[in-house]
């Protein structure tokens, strides 16, 4: 049985698939085979549903995170974090107007929103994995 704490886990691990997938897609787009862009494209958005199923289940049962490094690395993870949240939400808005568009065979207003989507969803992909390493891993809270 999964518990609650191994979420994060399997959130990086999607974050990473994702990352792989991401360059996948757009390396089909780049080669003009739609068809495997088009396929890639939706295992990629599979995986993005699957990533905020699991982290708004994670972060119902469990609340925040809890970040437990001290000094001059503390303003510099938040700072990463904040950007990572704000980045995300974007992300997630200019990636369901592309897939939209792509669906309704809206080639060009996709392509407009694709160009910004991909490298920002690229971004929350691999900032993902920094923070998730950075709490979880280089410096996780212990309790006071």
């Amino acid at each position: 049985m999964i518990a609650i704490h191994d979420l994060p886990h399997i959130n990086a691990v999607i974050n990473a698939a994702t990352v792989v997938v991401l360059s996948y897609g757009y390396s089909r787009i780049r080669a003009g085979d739609r068809d495997g862009h088009r396929r890639t494209m939706k295992v990629a958005v599979a995986l993005g549903v699957a990533f905020l199923a699991i982290y708004f289940t994670y972060h119902a049962n469990s609340g925040l995170a809890k970040f437990g490094g001290e000094g001059v690395i503390r303003p510099i993870y938040f700072t990463l974090l904040v950007i990572h949240v704000l980045a995300a939400v974007a992300s997630a808005v200019l990636v369901a107007v592309a897939f939209f568009n792509a669906l309704k065979s809206r080639f060009e207003t996709h392509r407009k929103f694709a160009r910004w989507a991909w490298p920002l969803w690229m971004f929350v992909s691999i900032s993902g994995l920094v923070v998730y390493a950075m709490a979880i891993h280089i410096y996780p809270y212990h309790g006071a």
